[in-house]
C-alpha cells in the first residue's frame, strides 16, 4: 500500500536514511516509489498501516504519515486518481466525524480559495459532522509549488495515519537543559543520530567523546542503556554538583545510564571483545585548539609526583599530560576501536568536518570489516559537517581483496602540521597548489 510521508523543512539529505535505518531496526519492508531529496514529501510503500504507524513514530525529520488516496499534476487528474484508487472505502467513512486541511509548499491560498478546493471533493460524500478538534479522521490536500507560482506542479490527497516523534524536541531543547556547554550537539541532530544508529531498548551504546552527554540522552530517550568518556575531565565531573547524570536525572532516564569515565580511544580502559550494539560521537575537529591524547610529547613515563604525601595521578584535581594527536588518525583509530568492539550487524556513527570545495574535501575514512551505511551533510559556509553511518559486517561479508590501510600517522609535531582540516580552515579553504 502506497503513503506519502510529510518531511519537515530541515536537513534535507537525512531524511531517507533516517527512514531506511528505522525500517531496518524495525524490520519493515520499505519501497521509495517517488522521492526527492528538496520535495516536502515522499511516497513510500509499506506492508500496512500498523508498520507505517510504527516507522513515522520514531521519526524526527517526519512531521506525518497519510495513506495515499491520489496523486496527480492537476486537479483533474487527482480527482480521477482518487475515484479509482479508493471509491470503494469511501463508505467506511460515511459517518466519520472529519475535517480537511490545506497543506501547501512555498504558496499561501485564501480562504476562498481554500473552501473551493475543498467544495471539490464534495463527490466523496462523507455525512459524518466536521469536527476541526480531534476528529475522527483527517484528510489532507497537500500542494506543492514552485516559488511564486501559484499553480502546483503536483498535488496529493491522503487520509491522516499518524503523527511523528518531532514533539519531543521541545522537550530535548538545550534552552532547558540543566548542563551543556558550547559544543554540546543540538538535541534535534543527537535524536536524528541516535535513530541512524538505531538506539534501541537492549542495547549498550558508548560515546568516546561524551562531553555533556547529548548523545547518551538522545539513545536512552530511545531506550538503550549509555556509557561515555571523554579525556577532559572537567566535562565528565562537571561543576557544583552539576554533571552528565543531571541531565538524566531532569529527563527521568537515570536507569539507562551506566556510567561515564576519562579515557580517550588509544587508552581506553574499556575490556576488549565485541559487546557493544552501537558507537556515536562527534570527535573535537580541532580547529579550536590541537587534537590531543593522553600521553607525554617524547613517549617516555613520567615519575610519580608527591603532593601533601599523595601522589598526584590519584588526586581529584590531577590533570594527566597530553600530546598532539593527528586528525586522520583519530578518525582510523574510531573505525578501529569499532571493529574491535561492536558485535554483528552494529552500527557506528561520527561526524566529520569537510571543505565545500571538492579540491580540498577529507575523503570519507573506510575499513574493509564496516559498510558505510549512508552520508549526511549539514552545510555551513566555507565547510559543511558529515554525518557517516557505519555497519559493522560479519567475517564471511568481508571482501577478501580488501587489505587495511596504513595508518595516518601525520607528518609534524604542531596543530596545524597534524591537522590538515584545522589548517585549511584558518587558510580559508583555499586549494592548494
Amino acid at each position: 500500500m502506497e503513503y506519502l510521508i510529510r518531511f519537515a523543512q530541515i536537513h534535507d539529505s537525512f531524511r531517507k536514511a533516517e527512514l531506511e535505518a528505522l525500517a531496518d531496526l524495525l524490520h519493515i519492508h520499505i519501497v521509495f516509489s517517488e522521492y526527492n531529496q528538496y520535495s516536502p514529501h515522499c511516497i513510500v510503500i509499506l506492508p500496512d498501516e500498523a508498520a507505517a504507524c510504527a516507522l513515522i513514530q520514531r521519526s524526527i525529520l517526519s512531521q506525518g504519515i497519510y495513506e495515499l488516496w491520489g496523486s496527480g499534476f492537476t486537479y483533474e487528474e487527482l480527482h480521477g486518481d482518487i475515484a479509482r484508487r479508493t471509491s470503494s472505502q469511501w463508505p467506511i467513512y460515511q459517518s466519520s466525524s472529519f475535517k480537511f486541511e490545506i497543506q501547501a509548499f512555498q504558496i499561501k491560498r485564501s480562504l476562498k480559495e481554500q473552501a473551493e478546493i475543498i467544495q471539490s471533493l464534495a463527490y466523496l460524500g462523507f455525512e459524518g459532522p466536521i469536527q476541526l478538534k480531534n476528529p475522527e479522521q483527517t484528510f489532507s490536500i497537500f500542494e506543492e509549488c514552485e516559488w511564486g507560482i501559484k499553480d502546483p506542479k503536483r498535488i496529493h490527497f491522503g487520509r491522516f495515519i499518524s503523527g511523528s516523534s518531532r514533539i519531543i524536541l521541545d522537550k530535548y531543547t538545550l534552552k532547558k537543559r540543566k548542563y551543556l556547554s558550547t559544543t554540546s550537539m543540538d538535541s534535534e541532530l543527537a535524536l536524528l543520530t541516535a535513530n541512524l544508529t538505531q538506539a534501541a531498548p537492549g542495547k549498550l551504546f558508548y560515546d568516546p567523546f561524551v562531553g555533556t552527554g547529548s548523545f547518551s540522552i538522545a539513545c536512552a530517550h530511545f531506550g538503550a542503556v549509555c556509557m561515555g568518556s571523554d579525556i577532559d575531565g572537567r566535562a565528565v565531573r562537571g561543576k557544583s554538583g552539576i554533571n552528565i547524570a543531571t541531565n538524566f536525572r531532569q529527563y527521568n532516564l537515570v536507569d539507562k545510564s551506566l556510567d561515564n569515565f576519562l579515557a580517550d580511544l588509544t587508552h581506553t580502559p574499556l575490556r576488549q571483545g565485541r559487546f557493544l550494539d552501537g558507537i556515536i560521537c562527534d570527535p573535537p575537529y580541532g580547529v579550536r585548539e590541537g587534537l590531543k591524547v593522553l600521553g607525554s610529547r617524547d613517549g617516555g613515563g613520567k615519575g610519580v609526583v608527591w603532593i601533601d604525601g599523595q601522589a598526584a595521578h590519584l588526586q581529584d584535581k590531577y590533570i594527566p599530560p597530553k600530546k598532539p594527536y593527528s586528525f586522520e588518525r583519530m578518525l582510523d583509530d574510531i573505525l578501529d576501536f569499532a571493529v574491535e568492539s561492536l558485535v554483528d550487524g552494529a552500527r557506528l556513527s561520527l561526524w566529520m568536518p569537510t571543505a565545500n570545495d571538492e579540491e580540498v574535501e577529507l575523503d570519507i575514512p573506510t575499513h574493509p570489516f564496516l559498510e558505510v551505511v549512508s552520508v549526511c551533510v549539514q552545510p555551513f559556509n566555507k565547510w559543511s559537517r558529515r554525518l557517516l553511518t557505519y555497519r559493522k559486517l560479519r567475517n564471511e561479508e568481508v571482501k577478501l581483496d580488501q587489505s587495511l590501510k596504513p595508518k595516518l600517522l601525520g607528518d609534524g609535531t604542531t596543530a596545524n602540521d597534524l591537522n590538515s582540516f584545522r589548517r585549511r580552515y584558518f587558510e580559508g579553504f583555499k586549494a592548494e597548489p
